[in-house]
């Protein structure tokens, strides 16, 4: 499957149970709500997918379901998030093998590599798959930066397609089109950028909040492409608060007691990570609470064809 990079890709949350198994069957519900919300495509494996702590056999798990699930509705991503090429390569072959349509690639992890190091990895990954390649650029949390400079050799791989942008430097989009036009698509990464980016131009969203508020997501960023900004513009105010639980270290954890909230999740990780508690937990609940308890009607944006109208 050719992937057509645009509209809003969620970051999907991994479902676990009480027993730290894979809890396919709530994954299951919450991927038919983001279906029936009209999202372009899906990320399994993420940072917000607690990819670093899951095995080999459950993301093999995760990737099947989802593929079979999804029924090629739409494309099913896979993110590569490793510290030596030679299990990015591995991870790129399963990736394949299980039935996914494209990958999502982060920099070496655990090492801050230099522009040829980046480069390198990133091209010996891209030239042993035929998949479509986002790659991930973010370097607030990652530390390495992929330059312009840097995409201008990523580019020579015709499968390297995507940005996710979350240098949290909105101008970047404009840079990215001022010096690449339209060879690779822009994806905002940050939730609490993500109306600003899709106008000034980004093709798309790889969101967080929307794991629990898949159609409020999916409304704002058709409403601003089809040039209905006022009306994208109330929704993303009301929505902000919640947005801003994407851009802290326990993300997982805020996102998926959202996710419990709005009744498409569960609250259990995988350790180190452990799940709210006392104060923190109150606190964050209270900003969730006020969002779901003011949700907005939603005008009929399924309706709308998603055709950019910002660039």
């Amino acid at each position: 499957m050719a992937i057509d990079w645009k509209g809003v890709f969620p970051a999907l949350t991994t479902k676990f149970s009480p027993k730290d198994e894979l809890d396919l069957k709530l994954f299951g519900k919450n991927l038919d709500f983001q279906l029936a919300s009209g999202v372009d495509g899906i990320i399994l494996g993420g940072s917000l997918g607690e990819a670093s702590v899951l095995s080999i056999e459950e993301k093999e798990q995760l990737v099947k379901f989802a593929v079979d699930s999804v029924a090629g509705k739409v494309p099913v991503v896979l993110n590569i998030a490793e510290g030596s090429t030679k299990e990015a390569l591995q991870q790129a072959a399963y990736a394949k093998a299980w039935g996914a349509q494209g990958l999502m690639i982060l920099p070496p992890m655990r090492y801050s590599a230099d522009h040829r190091e980046t480069v390198t990895y990133f091209k010996t990954v891209a030239e042993s798959t035929d998949l479509p390649i986002m790659i991930y650029n973010n370097p607030v949390d990652y530390k390495t930066e992929v330059t312009l400079n840097m995409f201008d050799e990523l580019i020579e791989c015709p499968n390297i397609q995507a940005v996710k942008e979350s240098t949290r430097d909105v101008s970047n989009v404009t840079r990215l089109f001022n010096r690449f036009g339209t060879r690779l698509k822009v994806f905002c990464g940050v939730d609490t950028l993500a109306m600003e980016e899709l106008l000034m131009g980004a093709d798309g969203w790889v969101a967080g909040l929307v794991c629990a508020f898949p159609a409020e997501t999916v409304a704002v960023y058709r409403l601003v492409a089809a040039g209905r900004v006022e009306e994208a513009l109330a929704i993303y105010r009301w929505f902000l608060p919640v947005l801003e639980l994407d851009i802290h270290a326990k993300l997982v954890q805020y996102i998926k007691l959202a996710e419990v909230q709005t009744g498409i999740g569960s609250e259990y990780v995988l350790a180190p990570r452990l799940p709210l508690e006392g104060q923190e937990r109150e606190r964050i609940l209270k900003v969730i609470g006020a969002c779901v308890a003011s949700r907005p009607a939603l005008p009929d944006y399924l309706s709308i064809r998603p055709e950019k109208t910002f660039a």
